[in-house]
């Protein structure tokens, strides 16, 4: 998944070999509810965002990768029949309407030859209530694993760490640990190594599209699986800060101090985007960011795999995607200007 100012767009590789490609307008809330672009509120919401429009690309690779390779060969070859008169069609919608104007199933091919599939309005076979179970017992392994483990452990040595400082501290400090085991555990099961696979492919990608101006997939060979505007970094800020914001609370009993945590989480967020995101982001050449930033950007060698060129030319389909739909839409403006 990628995404620009004003959209976003998915690839993934179908069961068949090709790519499947989708794009979607992008309007931030923020853009019509100007508190939502209050200092600390807009990390939050940025947070969530980035969140949502992360289980909608789930959802929609999801869905792809239930198809079969038999599926997947026909549904080429009709596209191969369908686009003389789906390229037609596609031109003359609006901007954002790509999914709903081409013929159900298919649009034009892209420029790279590869179908861009439209929305189905059928029920999906990996829907939202799936997505909600996934989704609700992966928060509840978060909160047992990153909050109640830790003050479960460091509760019991509560006399040791009379300090409520120092209790914080070796909180934070042991449920960091925990996150790195669990980095380590995940990076082992051979799903989700491919999942880090895409992820380098991902920052490789945007390397390139730095440095050349395009989603060049042999471009993208030549650059690191390290990026700095990573989100690893920013859950690491977020441990950190952890540290000092509960220090606050001190140290009551262990409910109210798993309840703490979880009220504290949009705060300490708020705070980090801030800090990691607004002043490093702005900063990023200044000594101070470089030293704040070091740490997440070391930590992406554990989240980042190099990935082999078929996850590079995925990852390019998917930038490729935005880049047209950001530029479909600033020509749709244009327009609309001078026509004004």
């Amino acid at each position: 998944m990628m995404r620009g100012r004003r959209s976003w767009g998915v690839a993934v590789r179908r069961p068949s070999g090709g790519i499947a490609r989708r794009s979607f307008p992008l309007v931030p809330a923020s853009a019509r509810h100007p508190f939502l672009r209050w200092p600390v509120v807009r990390g939050v919401f940025a947070l969530y965002e980035s969140l949502s429009l992360g289980i909608r690309a789930l959802g929609i690779s999801a869905n792809i990768g239930l198809e079969s390779a038999e599926a997947g060969a026909a549904e080429v070859t009709e596209l191969n029949e369908m686009t003389d008169r789906t390229s037609a069609t596609e031109a003359a919608a609006p901007i954002g309407a790509t999914e709903s104007a081409a013929p159900h199933g298919a649009t034009a091919r892209t420029s790279s030859g590869e179908p861009r599939v439209a929305a189905s309005e059928e029920p999906a076979p990996f829907g939202w209530k799936e997505m909600t179970v996934t989704v609700g017992v992966a928060l509840v392994m978060a909160v047992v694993l990153f909050i109640v483990i830790p003050l479960v452990v460091v509760k019991g040595f509560e006399e040791t760490f009379a300090n409520p400082f120092l209790f914080n501290l070796v909180e934070g400090v042991i449920r960091i640990f925990i996150f790195l085991l669990y980095i380590l555990g995940i990076s082992l099961i051979p799903d989700l190594r491919r999942v880090f696979m895409y992820h380098g492919a991902e920052h490789k990608v945007i390397h390139a599209y730095e440095s050349c101006g395009r989603a060049d997939a042999k471009e993208a060979e030549n650059h690191s699986t390290l990026h700095p505007r990573c989100g690893t970094g920013f859950l690491l800020l977020v441990m950190v800060i952890s540290v000092l914001v509960f220090a606050i609370v001190g140290k009551p009993s262990l409910p109210w101090l798993v309840l703490s945590r979880l009220l504290g989480i949009p705060l300490i967020i708020g705070i980090a985007y801030e800090v990691g995101i607004k002043w490093a982001g702005t900063h990023a050449q200044g000594l101070l960011a470089r030293v704040l930033l070091w740490p997440g950007i070391q930590l992406q060698r554990l989240t980042t795999r190099e990935p082999t060129p078929d996850q590079l030319e995925v990852a390019a389909a998917a930038l490729e995607e935005v880049i047209a739909a950001e530029t479909a839409v600033a020509d749709d403006e244009a327009s609309s200007l001078v026509m004004a």
